[in-house]
């Protein structure tokens, strides 16, 4: 199976210098001049798809710019690219595998073969099962120790395996099915568990450990936790399996915690966890909005698969929004991207994109292993509007950085309330528009002036008024957040990321970076319990574990 190779080095490229150049004619470029010399730029720059509707006229470009960086993914051969990876090919060339969790979402009759083997049947076989649970779960089937039905589903996960389903659990928080309440346990603080469990019946509530092998230290540390617990509420080690299943392909080690073999569900070595919450990493998604639902939000995130294989890159959505990326990170100098959801269900929608976009491009290396010449990945950040215009929007605004953000919202509120969400659009609307036509020094003067204030402290005052704007935004509407929106929605980041990668020529489907502090973790806990203290630590290292051994009690 062949693996698709990127360029060695894509500043050698002939779009890459005509880029630069471009960059330098650039240096003036006005926003607001350009709408008023256009008045069709909002029409020239938007386009919808997939139930999403993209307004990107508020950036530093003009039909030119778009022109050259679509130049640029044809050079680095972007679509042999997205080719090579729903043809199942090895993209992930330091682990040898493909990335295949566009294969989650396509439809039965698909064929689509990893090693000579069609993966399609073992997808939908499992699409299946899940199915089969959830309906026992909802239609009070599936019964507890007490043979009272489960009203509570606590997913015990971390990193892809927690935010992902997560994030979609809550935003479809309005297709939530009565009858069962869905919690996530990630972090390894044991107040998290203290407060979770505290709020829960043994007797009523079944836990999913979801844990590829089964061995995760946060994630078995709680699932013994939460096993403990369920003994200590009454239950029994017979009884365990009614609480307990697993999604992991280490079958064996969650035999051994007590799981019943047929209700432990497979991962691929295909699908990364930032990319999993297609497949049965999404039990929690299925069980808190019901199959339906899950399947709807399948069936958006298809779409969008499909868009970004056919669509021309100038229409293409997750392709426009990588290259504006490139063209700011690259050539901009910005170091970080705002994520910025107008909407109160869509507020963990930053953390999943941090993860899947800094594990994904937070990368040094290309693909062959050789240093790269360029910066990578941004830093991804943000929060929940309008929350974020009482604190850090400041430096959005009149901040020395240049910070590119992505404000999302939807049309229509599931919970209107008098004229609130006309104010939220309203406040989504104006900061993007605030970021772009800025206020200037006579702008301000003439404020201050038409206030009546005297001319010396209207000179005082000024500076401190003025606003830079030209500060680039991308605006995405939906009309509403509905599963298949939203399926979609993630999506489009994903192909995102992965063009970005493309064009970088390093590897977006590895993460060898985390393993390390996962690797000396263990060592320094044997540390910190008195085991294994002839090992040398650095005297910072030693220093805390003696700081903390010193004052620890119990």
């Amino acid at each position: 199976m062949a693996y698709y190779r990127t360029p060695h080095d894509v500043t050698t490229l002939p779009a890459w210098q005509a880029l630069t150049q471009h960059r330098a004619a650039m240096k003036d470029f006005s926003m607001r001049d350009a709408f008023n010399a256009d008045p069709e730029r909002f029409e020239h720059f938007s386009l919808s798809a997939c139930g999403l509707f993209l307004d990107y006229s508020k950036n530093l470009i003009d039909a030119q710019t778009r022109d050259l960086l679509v130049q640029l993914a044809n050079e680095v051969d972007l679509q042999g690219a997205i080719k090579a990876m729903f043809a199942g090919e090895l993209l992930n060339a330091s682990e040898g595998r493909p990335a295949l969790h566009t294969a989650l979402r396509r439809p039965v009759g698909d064929k689509l073969n990893v090693n000579g083997v069609n993966v399609m049947p073992d997808v939908h076989k499992v699409l299946n099962q899940i199915t089969e649970l959830v309906t026992r779960i909802h239609d009070g089937l599936w019964r507890g120790y007490t043979e009272k039905p489960i009203t509570d589903v606590v997913n015990i996960g971390i990193g892809g395996s927690f935010l992902g389903p997560e994030l979609v659990s809550e935003a479809l928080l309005p297709y939530a099915q009565k009858g069962v309440r869905c919690h996530y346990l990630a972090n390894i603080d044991g107040s998290e568990f203290h407060e979770l469990s505290a709020k829960l019946r043994a007797e009523t509530t079944l836990f999913i450990v979801s844990s590829k092998s089964f061995s995760t230290l946060e994630t078995l540390k709680n699932a013994q936790a939460a096993r403990g617990w369920y003994l200590a509420q009454g239950g029994s080690e017979a009884e365990l399996y009614r609480h307990f299943i697993a999604v992991s392909s280490n079958n064996a080690a969650a035999v051994e915690f007590g799981i019943r073999e047929e209700n432990i569900f497979p991962m691929w070595d295909w699908v990364g966890g930032r990319y999993s919450l297609w497949s049965a990493i999404g039990l929690p998604i299925a069980m808190s909005i019901g199959m339906a639902n899950f399947k709807e939000l399948l069936s958006g995130a298809y779409t969008m698969d499909q868009h970004f294989q056919s669509a021309p890159f100038e229409q293409n959505m997750p392709v426009l929004l990588a290259l504006l990326g490139v063209w700011y990170g690259n050539f901009w100098d910005a170091k970080s991207h705002a994520i910025l959801p107008y909407d109160h269900y869509l507020r963990n929608i930053t953390k999943h994109l941090q993860q899947l976009d800094m594990e994904s491009n937070g990368k040094s290396v290309r693909q062959d292993g050789t240093p790269v010449n360029i910066d990578t990945g941004p830093v991804i950040w943000g929060g929940v509007g309008c929350n974020g215009q009482h604190a850090y929007h400041q430096l959005l605004h009149q901040g020395t950085h240049m910070i590119p953000a992505d404000f999302i919202v939807p049309v229509v509120s599931f919970n209107p309330v008098a004229d609130h969400h006309q104010w939220l659009f309203a406040n989504c609307l104006s900061q993007s528009q605030a970021l772009m036509l800025g206020k200037s020094r006579s702008e301000s003067e003439a404020e201050l002036r038409e206030r009546g204030m005297a001319e010396e402290d209207v000179q005082k005052l000024a500076p401190h008024k003025v606003i830079p704007g030209n500060r680039p935004s991308n605006t995405l509407v939906v009309e509403r957040i509905s599963p298949r929106r939203l399926g979609a929605l993630v999506a489009m980041y994903e192909h995102k990321v992965f063009v970005q990668s493309v064009l970088w020529g390093i590897n977006a489907f590895d993460q060898w970076g985390v393993e390390l502090g996962k690797e000396l973790g263990k060592g320094v806990y044997q540390r910190l319990i008195g085991e294994n203290e002839a090992v040398a630590e650095d005297a910072s290292t030693q220093g805390l574990i003696n700081y903390f051994r010193g004052r620890h009690r119990g």
